[in-house]
């Protein structure tokens, strides 16, 4: 007899940890204000959506944002630490993050299409692979599998507040290690660094890095995954020595020069996209392959990233 998601999850994660995140979302979906967890999803304000891009069609602006938001960029960041391991001067690693799959199949294949152009070491995924932030997630994971299909082998992710529970086992079926509040480790000739995910800390706040960190000495490079940048003191108070994430969108619609109108997390706005620093915490917050809300950018083009790193 098939095992049903929420025994899967349960061995798979925990009772407490299954059975959270599945109350939680139960509790949450499709509400518009949630009384006390991020109070407002303009997400899912549906009516709103088509208000918008009606404005941005009025004003001749929607047919170039379309055209923009299936433009993907490679970026390339260079992270130079001192405490790196030596084996891993030169390790690359691929950041996809909100590619939002099932709501513009066009995004889908604007990603494989750059895929066929970048040599890495492993890949991580840092959320939001959903369109919508409930409801069915069987387009999400068909759209997962077209990506995957084109990527290298290891493949590491997280889950962003888009994305249900549910979704782990299909995800991890296709080959992608989901990390949730858990470590993996990876070697080089002796050499090790930590890769750690954790669970949604922007809408579930799920995260627990305690848990996640708990075999881990304090000496030991580490890179943190982790849908929002929002954890970013907890995340350089733990002695993380990379953060990478994603979420922003970059603002997805920005004013001319990239400024973004809105930034949905709560972090200081140059936290909102690229490359950043605090404390001794190297950080990276990526645009996002996809779009939210609606499917067009404006002065913010949507990325996939290759994070080269070296010993400073």
């Amino acid at each position: 007899m098939n095992e049903s998601i929420e025994t899967i999850l349960e061995k798979r994660l925990g009772r407490v940890h299954a059975r959270q995140r599945l109350g939680i979302e139960a509790d949450s979906e499709a509400k518009i204000f949630s009384q006390g967890i991020n109070f407002f999803h303009l997400e899912n304000w549906y009516s709103i959506h088509s208000v918008i891009r009606n404005c941005f069609r009025l004003v001749g602006l929607y047919k170039r944002g379309k055209r923009n938001a299936v433009d993907i960029r490679i970026q390339h960041n260079d992270i130079q630490l001192a405490a790196l391991p030596k084996k891993f001067d030169g390790f690359t690693i691929l950041h996809i993050s909100d590619p939002h799959v099932d709501m513009d199949v066009d995004t889908v294949n604007a990603i494989i299409r750059q895929l066929e152009n970048v040599s890495y070491d492993i890949c991580v995924l840092t959320g939001d692979y959903r369109a919508k932030t409930f409801g069915d997630y069987d387009a999400t994971l068909e759209g997962m599998k077209k990506i995957k299909a084109h990527l290298d082998d290891e493949v590491y992710a997280v889950l962003g507040n888009h994305d249900t529970i549910r979704m782990v086992p299909g995800l991890e079926d296709m080959g992608i290690r989901v990390l949730l509040n858990e470590s993996t480790t990876l070697e080089r000739d002796g050499d090790i660094i930590h890769l750690i995910g954790i669970d949604d800390a922007h809408y579930y706040r799920a995260d627990n890095i305690e848990k996640a960190t708990h075999d881990i000495q304090h000496e030991e490079f580490s890179i943190l995954l982790s849908h929002t940048p929002e954890i970013y003191r907890h995340a350089a108070h733990t002695d993380f020595n990379v953060m990478l994430c994603g979420h922003t969108h970059g603002g997805q619609i920005c004013l001319p020069g990239g400024f973004p109108i809105m930034l949905d997390a709560k972090c200081p706005r140059r936290l909102g996209k690229g490359a950043w620093q605090y404390h001794d915490m190297a950080g990276y917050t990526s645009a996002g392959a996809g779009t939210c809300i609606v499917g067009i950018r404006l002065n913010c083009p949507p990325e996939i990233t290759l994070h080269h790193f070296y010993r400073a």
